[in-house]
């Protein structure tokens, strides 16, 4: 026990307040069975009635008893002192002091405790001096000292205590109370064993995890998924080839689930990009047979209708569409994979979209990416012929500024943005895959990745976490987290079960307070996950 424990106990029981109970020989209650030792009845944790409701100090030495249950001292409200030791409580549960509105000194040391319920100390509020010196304790329950607000002194010393996630709550509760906190040194793990807890700075824990699980299937196979919000409402849109369609999803809220709400007729579909303008939501459906189509809804109630045929003698072989905005107004931008197509910007110009910019005639584009740089537009076109080439918004049109060194079949990239860097993911089939970084002048080479059968290398950003996910067509896909601390992104999970088959784009979306990742299939149906935060501290 510690040294205040024992002055203040001396000093109660000098009074005439303080009470070691043993049971009077020949008078154990029939309930139970005594022995010598034993300062309550074994097998029952309740005082007996003999004691008087009126004690200020209790002190329960080398006890019987193998857990405290809630109301464990209903008997004697008055308390002020209660010290338990040399016990062995395998439990103290939710409420075990309840009752006790008076208790200034507990004192719970030497025993060898198993757990403490996280509402164990609920409800004493007089409560200045703590103590679970010499427990045994190897982690304290989260918000075990919630309420007690009148704490001036607690010591945990003596304790083999793990310094894992489970003490974080701990080293962050220290700081916001005025009270004094003995805390000793960690037992665990090994790289902090002996460090004294006060030292630990909260700030390096790393606490909080995230899980993408399974959560519905859509039976079509796709080739592209987009997000986009209309009317204040998420919606998902997917290129359905084989179905010959772009099907839009939103979410039933009855079902809590996602159901179709409109489709498209759009044979052989590779991209369908959506764009909302005010009321009006533009749907540009890029088919690599037929031509491509513009599809239009002037406001809500209305249904989705095609408008317009887009750039018939130049669009023959689309492979991706990209969104993008030039000098204020909404353009796309169609990567074209045909030697005798060119890869086309399309603007705005009244009711329409029409031709503004031939881009890389006869390089077989396979991939587009729009991206700002130095504040000022840019787009990035891989191709089946040559390295990616970068080109920049200057004079109303995009002039060629540089390629992508080291970087040769490189069949689409993604871009994401972190702590002001610009980042670029390229994806390659055959070979390494690779992250790059914006260096002012060029994209130089930071990490690969291996990635053989990668058609889609996509980051998103989903909550507070830069992800970036490496589609396979011969393993699982791999989701990959970029940790702040070294800059590079680090594997977190493989998604599935159910595995994806061949996929070619992911999506995210937020709707009711949850997040759903949508991955889209080719020779398969299109999964949707969950996104979960885990909290390893609780």
């Amino acid at each position: 026990m510690g040294g205040a424990g024992v002055v203040l106990l001396l000093l109660l029981a000098g009074a005439g307040a303080g009470v070691a109970w043993r049971p009077p020989k020949g008078k154990c209650p029939p309930s139970c069975s005594c022995s010598k030792d034993s300062a309550l009845c074994e097998g029952s944790p309740d005082l007996p009635e003999s004691f008087s409701p009126t004690l200020l100090s209790l002190s329960l030495v080398r006890t019987g008893i193998t857990q405290l249950k809630a109301g464990s001292f209903l008997r004697v409200p008055t308390l002020h002192l209660l010290l338990f030791t040399s016990n062995s409580f395998s439990v103290i549960e939710d409420d075990a002091f309840a009752g006790l509105s008076h208790l200034q000194y507990l004192f719970i040391e030497d025993n060898d405790i198993g757990s403490i319920s996280k509402n164990a100390l609920r409800g004493l509020r007089s409560l200045t001096h703590l103590s679970l010196a010499s427990n045994n304790l190897e982690t304290l329950p989260r918000f075990l000292f919630r309420g007690l607000e009148t704490l001036t002194h607690v010591d945990l010393r003596g304790n083999p205590i793990q310094c894992d996630c489970r003490v974080l709550w701990l080293l962050q509760w220290m700081p916001t109370v005025n009270a004094s906190v003995g805390t000793g040194a960690c037992a665990g793990p090994t790289a902090l064993a002996h460090m004294q807890l006060r030292h630990l700075d909260p700030k390096t824990f790393k606490c909080r995890a995230i899980e993408l699980s399974w959560f519905q299937t859509v039976g079509e196979a796709a080739l592209g998924v987009e997000s986009f919000s209309y009317q204040g409402e998420p919606h998902i849109v997917l290129a359905q080839p084989f179905a010959g369609r772009c099907l839009i999803l939103t979410w039933d809220y009855s079902l809590q689930r996602f159901r179709p709400e409109e489709e498209l007729s759009a044979p052989s579909v590779v991209s369908c990009k959506p764009l909302v303008l005010g009321p009006s939501l533009f749907v540009l459906a890029a088919r690599l047979w037929g031509g491509s189509q513009l599809w239009a809804r002037p406001g809500p109630g209305l249904r989705l209708a095609p408008t317009q045929a887009l750039a018939p003698r130049r669009l023959l072989r689309p492979n991706d569409a990209e969104l993008l905005w030039l000098d204020g107004q909404p353009c796309f931008v169609v990567a074209d994979a045909s030697k005798a197509g060119s890869t086309t910007l399309l603007c705005r110009d009244g009711p329409g979209f029409y031709p503004r910019q031939s881009l890389h005639a006869w390089h077989r584009d396979t991939d587009a990416e729009a991206l700002e740089l130095d504040g000022r537009p840019h787009l990035l076109l891989a191709s089946a012929s040559q390295r990616p080439v970068l080109f920049h918004w200057l004079g109303g049109r995009f002039e060629r500024r540089t390629d992508i060194p080291e970087a040769e079949d490189v069949y689409a990239t993604r871009h994401f943005q972190a702590g002001g860097d610009v980042f670029l993911c390229l994806t390659r089939y055959i070979g390494d895959s690779m992250v790059m970084r914006w260096d002012g002048s060029m994209f130089r080479l930071l990490q690969r990745l291996p990635s053989r059968g990668a058609h889609v290398f996509q980051p998103l950003l989903i909550a507070r976490d830069q992800l970036a996910i490496l589609g396979s067509d011969f393993a699982f896909s791999q989701v990959l987290r970029l940790e702040p601390d070294k800059g590079l992104l680090e594997p977190l999970q493989e998604l599935g079960p159910p595995a994806l088959v061949a996929p070619r784009a992911f999506a995210h979306i937020t709707v009711a307070g949850r997040r759903f990742l949508f991955a889209a299939c080719f020779k398969g149906p299109t999964q949707i996950y969950q996104h979960h935060e885990l909290d390893l501290s609780a």
